[in-house]
């Protein structure tokens, strides 16, 4: 059987563009006289659609466009995602459509609850057929869960098909497509067929669909992969006459892409152009107009130099030369003036207090100070504001609540700093891009005299490893001490971890590269009693 796996770009809630793309590749289909035309879980509304799945006048489009979409079949197979409402109850569905008819419904049996997933909250499991004939042939259906389930996979082991085919909305992390791929091969062997994976692309929020899609022969060895981080068209013979193995990029090649596209579709989708973001000189700001500035153009990113009294020479040459190497627009805007007439307006009351010895409020001053004026340039211009903080800094809140926290989206919310200088060493693989001062100073946030970050945290390649541990691994204090930390380090960061939630809460979303990124893969209360000494 010749099928086609379209790895495409839904977008949530735009139905009525989302149909027009499916009916343009069922055409395309026709026309290249395919068997089977399949696309992502959720096509018709894009995923996650959320909330959106509770209002009628949404669910009563999706149920016209599901009625059009069957209308517009031919001879073509069109195996496409959409929810549906049965007996009352609301399944996440693929529909098998043939000849302006519906042949088939297969609707999802596991729902995900975990991570950015949240399916319990709208769907019904489903417990209907799982084979269907088309063109006298015994297709297998399943929904991205589906496959990952042992249980269901042992009872799909028994039944006769000639291929599988799963439907997909699986979120980008790092290694993400060799995890996809082993189990796929896994189970195309348990299945004894050929198992064709497909999964949309495109940014959501903070989650990046990277596509992937692929096939899997029934010995378990992979045929075809389409072009990850782009739309494309993966045509797939169930008979494997000619492989068709597109090379995996790089783990940094795809930090990169996902990155790239998570902000590109964000910007855009939300009604921007154009992006402003504070400079400072430092690593994180350069890679997040690196990023910005290949995801809308340079001449769409406009860098602002914010220099107080205590900024070194260095952070405003740096900055400038990474204006110079991105062909970006940038304003200098020189906070110390706004800085001391704040200082002047509080001393007296300070005073009064017995607090006139300057403390982390006077450094949150100048943070806050330069959030006005970069929030003040979005609002006059219309440019989304993007904030530079990593993951590092937002696990231990490391970072001015309305200062530079302040934003529309935090690019590297996800990357750990560690990360952040080999992203940045990655950019300047071929040419220098990011000044090599940049990376190489040692991190400072210039807000105190010779300030640096060390002053207030571990270096940087111990913070990253107690935060991986605790956060992405989940392990206790105990266990990562035995890993050879020392022990009371790792209390006192797991308590900056835990005392930092309400910052994050307020924070911009971002983009998700890790398997635990905050925010809905990582949901723990702001207010409780709990503290592992």
């Amino acid at each position: 059987m010749q099928v086609m796996l379209a790895q495409c770009m839904p977008r949530v809630g735009d139905i009525a563009g989302n149909m027009a793309m499916v009916k343009k590749v069922m055409a395309d289909a026709e026309v290249q006289r395919c068997d089977i035309v399949v696309f992502p879980e959720l096509v018709v509304t894009g995923y996650p659609p959320d909330d959106l799945l509770l209002r009628p006048a949404f669910m009563h489009a999706v149920d016209e466009a599901v009625g059009q979409l069957v209308q517009a079949s031919e001879a073509v197979c069109c195996v496409f995602g959409a929810p549906r409402f049965d007996e009352g109850k609301l399944k996440n569905s693929a529909f098998l459509c043939q000849n302006g008819e519906i042949i088939g419904i297969y609707d999802k049996k596991h729902l995900p609850n975990y991570g950015v997933f949240d399916e319990h909250r709208y769907f019904s499991s489903g417990h209907g057929e799982s084979v269907f004939k088309v063109n006298g042939k015994s297709v297998g259906i399943g929904i991205c869960e589906d496959l990952w389930h042992d249980g269901l996979a042992e009872k799909q082991a028994d039944y006769d098909c000639e291929l599988w085919l799963n439907l997909n909305a699986s979120p980008f992390h790092w290694g993400k497509q060799e995890e996809r791929e082993t189990l796929t091969k896994r189970r195309a062997k348990q299945f004894s067929a050929p198992i064709l994976y497909v999964n949309p692309v495109g940014g959501q929020d903070e989650v990046v669909f990277d596509g992937g899609s692929h096939m899997v022969n029934a010995d378990g060895e992979l045929c075809a992969r389409a072009v990850m981080f782009t739309e494309d068209i993966l045509l797939c013979n169930s008979l494997e006459v000619e492989k068709n193995i597109v090379r995996l990029p790089s783990q940094m090649t795809q930090l990169n892409h996902a990155l790239v596209m998570g902000v590109g579709d964000y910007v855009r989708r939300n009604g921007c152009t154009q992006v402003v973001i504070g400079l400072s000189g430092g690593i994180d700001s350069a890679v997040v107009a690196v990023i910005a500035a290949e995801a809308l153009g340079a001449e769409n990113v406009l860098g602002v130099l914010l220099p107080s009294k205590y900024s070194s020479d260095h952070s405003l040459s740096d900055a400038q030369a990474l204006v110079k190497n991105l062909g970006i627009e940038s304003i200098t805007l020189p906070i110390a003036d706004g800085v001391s007439s704040v200082n002047d307006m509080l001393s007296e009351t300070f005073a009064q207090w017995g607090k006139s010895a300057p403390d982390v409020t006077e450094e949150n001053i100048q943070a806050r100070i330069r959030g006005v004026l970069l929030m003040a340039i979005s609002n006059k211009t219309g440019r989304m504001l993007l904030t530079t903080g990593n993951k590092s800094e937002m696990a231990v809140g490391y970072a001015t609540l309305y200062g530079d926290m302040a934003g529309g989206f935090a690019v590297i919310k996800d990357v750990y700093k560690m990360e952040v200088f080999a992203l940045a060493n990655h950019i300047n693989r071929n040419a220098e891009v990011i000044p090599q001062n940049s990376i190489d100073k040692p991190p400072s946030a210039e807000l105190a005299p010779d300030q640096k970050d060390s002053d207030s945290l571990p270096d940087y390649d111990v913070l990253d490893a107690i935060l991986q541990a605790s956060i992405e691994a989940r392990l206790s204090v105990d266990d990562i001490a035995a890993q050879g930390f020392d022990r009371a380090e790792v209390v006192r960061v797991v308590r900056l971890l835990q005392n930092s939630e309400y910052k994050r809460r307020q924070a911009p979303p971002g983009v998700k590269i890790t398997k635990r990124a905050f925010g809905r893969d990582r949901r723990y209360p702001i207010t409780h009693a709990f503290r592992e000494n």
